[in-house]
C-alpha cells in the first residue's frame, strides 16, 4: 500500500485542536496514525524506576494524530492540497492534484 503522506513532509492539520498548524512528520506508526513535530502536544506524568536510575515527572511530548487531520502542504501555493499517484517512466510518484506538480 503507497501512503499519500510519507515521513519529513511538511503537512498542515485541517482539523481538530491544532487545526492550522504546520509541521513536519517524524514518525508513522502505521497506516492511519502518524507524529508531527510539534502538533498535538500532551502532558505525560512519568513514574521514576531508581533500578534503572530513571527520573519521574511531568514531561512534554508528541502523541500521535490521525492521519486523516492532516494534509501536504504544497509549497507553490502554501495551502494544503491533495494527493495523487501516477507513472512516470515506471516509476510511482505522488503529485499534486490543483496544480499537476510532482513530489519529491
Amino acid at each position: 500500500m503507497a501512503l499519500k503522506i510519507r515521513i519529513h513532509d511538511k503537512v498542515m492539520v485541517i482539523s481538530g485542536k491544532d487545526r492550522g498548524k504546520i509541521g513536519i512528520v517524524k514518525k508513522i506508526l502505521s497506516a492511519e496514525k502518524i507524529i508531527v513535530q510539534g502538533i498535538n502536544i500532551v502532558t505525560k506524568h512519568i513514574k521514576p524506576i531508581p533500578a534503572e536510575n530513571k527520573l519521574g515527572g511531568i514531561k512534554k511530548i508528541e502523541a500521535y494524530i490521525h492521519i486523516s487531520n492532516v494534509a501536504l502542504l504544497n509549497p507553490h501555493t502554501n495551502r494544503p492540497d491533495k494527493i495523487g499517484f501516477k507513472f512516470d517512466k515506471g516509476k510511482k510518484i505522488r503529485f499534486f492534484k490543483s496544480n499537476n506538480l510532482s513530489i519529491k
